[in-house]
């Protein structure tokens, strides 16, 4: 299988190439040139599989140039307990009757990131020695919370490599900014930038795309590469645990063959909700996808309008890693929607960049509508969806889960829809404390983080995570932020290239 990208349907590439680069050079996005089928046959086998099995058969859909070989040592690396704290490695919870809870927050670092970044680096030093580069690769990380830490835990110290990374300076949890300035490796690098994600991201791509920092790099032995959801590498590890999670509830008994699910997942930068609809165009008996959103609604204006419009209030909230206006992943899916036309996704992404609007055409809303539905929810909704799951079904969730849930409980009352559900819950608790304490209305009196996770702890009845008790007391080693226009200075600075 070959690969292509978004704003020129000419390029053709293989997965380890697509992965190797992580970017087209024009910008675009690369895509598989054909979504490959699973039978429930298939699908009934996975169920007696362990997870790095299931992997590997998925993987061996989509990286036809990898062997067998290759892929096992890809997952089985990845996928163990010695990365997850269960074996399962993504457990399913019985939130209540036909709805379920898929945990993808067992990982090192506590988020669903872990998922897909505890397996790139294994893909990427694979892909490398595959296409034979011997340059170092340089992975440039925007965040907006979870990705950072994930990719600077999956990357540190790996050979080759060297991977710094941007997060908003005022958007972040007060845990995840622990976690990402004291990350260990002596191959990482991390700083804060004055701004938001979106202008991280866009200062990222505009480095990758950049040819006086390519040519930078070249001459200095180096290339770009990325661990955001834009490199398929990160996206195709996605697709698994929604293909796992169909084959362990049919072998379960939760749902019979062929039964449909709906698939809820919070999301601001759509990866992750988009690497369900690559699992339900494989053939997996997808009912709706329904995209839940925070106060930074623009997906939910999206999928209802088909204009997408990002001009609007930016909102700080306690779910930040949903606090996004640019959804970069959006872009594969409207390449299929319009049928793979790369003049119409230069035009449509030209506006966004140029003016940040664009409308799609009323082929590609209808298509839109069929698949998706949306909604969102504001903090005050989601403190009271937190409160309201404690009390009902002593279940503890973070603020992103909640956002979900309380969009698929509006989205069941609107409908009547009682298709058994699953739920996306993309982070520990832990990670945002303050908000979670505060929603179950607990006495707070303490600024210390770690103070915190231990009244968390008695409330939720839920072990701590091994890798946040650590971070007490651990040294901050990056304290560094720049303007979004010092970006390229810095990364320069960090690779020790001299203008």
């Amino acid at each position: 299988m070959y690969y292509k990208s978004t704003r020129d349907s000419a390029v053709k590439v293989t997965s380890a190439q697509a992965i190797a680069q992580g970017i087209s050079a024009e910008g675009g996005l690369f895509v598989p040139e054909s979504i490959p089928s699973i039978t429930m046959d298939d699908v009934k086998k996975l169920g007696a599989m362990s997870y790095s099995e299931r992997a590997t058969f998925v993987f061996s859909k989509f990286l036809t140039d990898f062997d067998e070989a290759e892929i096992r040592y890809c997952t089985e690396n990845a996928y163990s307990v010695k990365n997850f704290d269960t074996e399962n490695i993504a457990e399913i919870a019985h939130l209540f009757d036909g709805t379920y809870m898929l945990e993808l927050w067992h990982g090192p670092t506590c988020a669903f990131k872990d998922m897909a970044l505890q397996i790139l680096p294994y893909l990427l030093t694979v892909s490398t020695k595959k296409i034979k580069l011997d340059k170092k690769v340089v992975i440039l990380v925007a965040t907006s919370g979870d990705t950072g830490k994930a990719a600077l835990e999956g990357f540190k110290d790996v050979e080759g490599t060297q991977i710094l990374v941007f997060y908003p300076e005022d958007g972040v949890s007060a845990m995840q900014k622990k976690q990402m300035t004291t990350q260990d490796g002596n191959n990482v690098g991390v700083c804060a930038i004055k701004g938001n994600f979106d202008d991280a991201q866009n200062g990222v791509k505009k480095i990758f795309t950049s040819d006086e920092m390519k040519k930078a790099l070249a001459d200095n032995g180096m290339m770009f590469s990325s661990a955001n959801s834009i490199n398929w590498g990160r996206l195709a590890p996605q697709i698994i645990y929604y293909v796992s999670t169909y084959a362990q509830l049919l072998a379960d008994g939760e749902i019979s063959e062929g039964e449909k699910i709906n698939i809820v997942v919070p999301t601001g930068n759509f990866g992750n909700i988009l690497a369900a609809y690559y699992a339900k165009k494989m053939g997996i008996p997808v009912n709706k996808l329904i995209c839940a959103s925070n106060s930074n609604n623009v997906l939910t204006d999206f999928i209802n309008t088909g204009v997408y419009d990002r001009n609007r209030k930016f909102y700080t909230t306690i779910s930040p890693s949903m606090d996004i206006l640019i959804s970069s992943n959006l872009e594969r899916l409207l390449y299929i929607l319009c049928g793979e036309n790369d003049a119409q996704i230069r035009e449509w992404f030209g506006k966004l960049a140029e003016c940040g609007r664009y409308e799609v055409t009323p082929e590609v809303k209808k298509a839109l509508s069929e698949e998706f539905c949306a909604g969102f929810c504001d903090d005050a909704a989601t403190e009271e969806t937190i409160k309201k799951i404690y009390d009902k079904y002593s279940y503890t969730c973070d603020t992103h889960t909640a956002v979900a849930v309380k969009v698929y409980s509006d989205y069941r009352e609107k409908t009547g829809d009682k298709t058994k559900t699953v739920i996306a819950s993309t982070a520990s608790p832990y990670k945002f404390n303050t908000a979670v304490l505060e929603a179950l209305g607990a006495d707070i009196k303490t600024d210390d983080e770690f103070e915190k996770v231990d009244v968390l702890a008695q409330m939720s009845k839920m072990p701590v995570p091994k890798s946040l008790a650590e971070l007490k007391g651990k040294e901050v080693r990056f304290k560094g932020s720049v303007d979004k226009d010092e970006m390229k200075d810095y990364v320069l600075k960090a690779l020790g290239i001299s203008r």
